[in-house]
């Protein structure tokens, strides 16, 4: 069980209502948040990466079966998830982004930057063996430019800006109110090409993809997305263990 999914047993854990959002009728895998007849759990693909992700979550979105961020933390290990709170911040939150091994990056766009904060639009190497810390802020739009501004703990840490001009067409299980809006998975997708694992962001790109059609298929919105995108993902994974294995074999 990764750290999405144990948030999302705490949140419901503490509940004092049922969520009765989008599609709570809906019967649902325990772990992919997706009809149990469409499950896909069995293809989730093998990834290795040597980034690290935090996922600083809304109250309500670690509730939402539309949720991508936790398609981050199927394919990376190294991913850590937390509720975000305004007044009230986890004190293993803040030892999570101090910690040296470390180098924490928000994700954000630059025209929102704080006054003297460091601008990257892609990721410097890393001095002293750190590793990349990238902090994505999982929410609507207008979630996320509140946690943003009411998050001091972050000002002081690198904003990691992609260049996320075209509005995606591949998910429909949200509509995006304004454009260049993506989904937190589509938006992890870019930094991990950014930081040079293409392999990774080709594989989490269609992972992305495989859960946005299936959850249609188990809900009202079907024939939408990507029907390829399992085989797609199959070819993928076989290609990269067959160029991993080749690559072991001739050192």
């Amino acid at each position: 069980m990764h750290a999405v999914q144990r948030l999302h047993q705490y949140r419901e854990s503490i509940a004092t209502r049922p969520f009765k959002g989008r599609g709570y009728k809906v019967e649902r895998c325990e772990n992919c948040r997706i009809s149990i007849k469409y499950c896909i759990c069995l293809h989730k693909p093998q990834c290795h990466s040597d980034a690290a992700f935090l996922l600083l979550m809304w109250d309500d979105e670690v509730l939402k079966p539309s949720n991508t961020g936790r398609l981050i933390a199927d394919l990376v290990d190294d991913t850590h998830a937390f509720i975000w709170q305004r007044t009230e911040v986890d004190p293993k939150l803040l030892a999570l982004i101090n910690d040296p091994q470390y180098q924490p990056f928000v994700v954000f766009p630059q025209v929102y930057a704080h006054e003297g904060q460091t601008i990257v639009n892609h990721v410097p190497p890393l001095e002293n063996g750190k590793r990349p810390l990238f902090i994505l802020l999982d929410g609507t739009w207008r979630e996320a430019k509140k946690m943003y501004r009411k998050s001091p703990y972050l000002n002081g840490f690198p904003l990691l800006s992609i260049n996320l001009e075209q509005q995606s067409e591949r998910y429909r299980l949200r509509k995006a109110i304004t454009e260049g809006q993506l989904a937190t998975a589509e938006v992890a997708a870019q930094v991990l090409y950014s930081f040079g694992e293409s392999d990774n962001a080709q594989l989490l790109d269609l992972w992305f993809d495989v859960f946005s059609y299936y959850s249609q298929q188990g809900a009202s919105q079907r024939h939408q997305g990507n029907e390829d995108a399992l085989e797609k993902l199959q070819r993928l994974a076989q290609t990269i263990s067959y160029e991993k294995g080749n690559k072991k074999a001739t050192n």
